[in-house]
């Protein structure tokens, strides 16, 4: 040990000395002196802090920096990218999520809706008849390619028909309709390019259910960008929306596999072959308050051959349960806002209905927590995710409903208010959805 000591000490004085013969000697520049230009971390700097770091500090500080030089790095690898996401409502007055998606080349931007039950992208293109303003002009596009009934992709969109060469395809939206030719050309999602990405060039629409500047499909369909971008992105992608009453592009779209949550639960995504393109998880149950819902197993299982189960989407605004399992959910709650405004006030809330919620107060309430458990982990929604309120503040309602009265009756759907400002990871190698509290608004 001591002769170790004694090898080393030498080259510690030798260090210190090197050291000082280095260091330069400050001195004050009069206005003929030649301007320097100093490192923060300069002796002569004015922005030097005063105490020295020590060699901990020193240690930190390095690593920090090179923890942000590796996430630099890393977002310039092809297979991640960020794509701000805002709520449609202000900017484009829909009622979707929208992204910046540049079109053609050169490009054209438009706010085009993300739809994960979705596969064909679609635009409103130049001549469209019932289309909004703001449409994308294929002539004025040198990559821009319309697709004839030979092409492979004229077999994978709904109800195609040619006329001459070219392949139309019609589908309904809501309550509307579109009629579009399909095409191909570059589509770019913040810094990635996509050459011949294929969509719908929409010629036509009615009614007012299709988003005014096109969709970007988000399903597991062979149209959709998944499917498309598939060696780019892996078939992985997540979102976080903000609150449906912001206007800044504040959420995030994640494509890739890289830079998504660490610290994220997951719950099995299901697959029906009956209605491939929608994500499908296993809800068992939903917690209002401290209790479960007295809900009847049956509809909440999972069913191929009916396509009955619960489905997470992002174009739904409010989510829809079968009539068995929300009237179990609303009662419940009905019952706890009851007996807390017993309790504090002595007298009983009254409930009253607005449009399609059917349960509203026009005094103060305490509402209870409400916890949607899925197989695997549960997923507890903060108050502005399940109450809405009127403009003047004097009425709030559950912002939930029952699941109309027609085909789709049997179908539970997690909606995108209630989605709100949490990070929801689709990974579909892997079949699992993941669920992360994250405020993006």
């Amino acid at each position: 040990m001591a002769t170790s000591l004694s090898l080393l000490l030498p080259l510690f004085f030798l260090s210190l000395s090197l050291s000082q013969a280095l260091t330069p000697k400050c001195s004050t520049l009069d206005h003929g002196s030649t301007l320097q230009v100093l490192h923060v971390n300069s002796p002569c700097s004015p922005f030097k802090s005063r105490e020295p770091l020590s060699w901990q500090e020193n240690v930190v500080q390095m690593q920090g920096k090179d923890q942000a030089r590796l996430q630099y790095l890393a977002s310039l690898v092809a297979g991640k990218s960020w794509v701000p996401i805002a709520s449609g409502r202000q900017i484009v007055q829909s009622p979707t999520y929208i992204v910046r998606a540049r079109v053609g080349t050169p490009p054209q931007t438009l706010l085009m809706a993300v739809d994960t039950s979705n596969d064909a992208a679609w635009v409103p293109c130049s001549g469209c008849l019932g289309c909004a303003a703001t449409v994308f002009d294929s002539a004025k596009s040198e990559s821009f390619k319309s697709l004839g009934c030979q092409d492979a992709q004229c077999k994978q969109v709904p109800n195609p028909t040619c006329d001459g060469s070219a392949c139309s395809f019609n589908m309904t939206y809501g309550g509307s309709t579109v009629a579009a030719n399909l095409s191909q050309d570059t589509i770019t999602l913040a810094n990635d390019s996509v050459p011949a990405y294929t969509f719908g060039c929409i010629q036509k629409t009615t009614g007012t259910s299709v988003p005014p500047q096109g969709l970007l499909g988000l399903g597991r369909g062979p149209l959709s960008l998944l499917s498309q971008t598939q060696s780019l992105y892996q078939s992985t992608f997540s979102y976080c929306l903000p609150s449906f009453k912001s206007i800044n592009f504040s959420g995030s779209l994640r494509l890739g596999p890289i830079g998504q949550p660490i610290r994220i639960k997951y719950t099995q995504l299901l697959k029906n072959p009956r209605r491939s393109s929608l994500y499908y998880v296993n809800m068992i149950g939903i917690r209002v308050g401290r209790r479960v819902a007295d809900i009847p197993p049956t509809s909440l299982a999972f069913n191929p051959t009916t396509g009955a189960g619960t489905v997470i989407d992002s174009g739904t605004v409010f989510t829809r349960l079968v009539q068995p399992a929300y009237l179990a959910v609303r009662d419940e709650f009905r019952r706890r806002v009851e007996a807390e405004y017993r309790k504090r006030v002595g007298a009983n809330a009254t409930v009253s209905s607005l449009g399609g919620f059917d349960t509203c107060y026009t005094v103060p309430i305490v509402a209870p927590i409400i916890t949607f458990m899925f197989e695997g982990m549960n997923m507890t929604l903060p108050r502005d995710n399940f109450l809405i309120h009127s403009t003047a503040g004097s009425t709030t309602c559950l912002a939930m409903a029952a699941a109309p009265d027609n085909v789709n009756s049997v179908l539970n759907v997690i909606a995108n208010m209630q989605q709100q400002n949490h990070r929801i990871l689709f990974d579909v190698p892997n079949s699992r959805l993941g669920v992360a509290r994250e405020p993006c608004t």
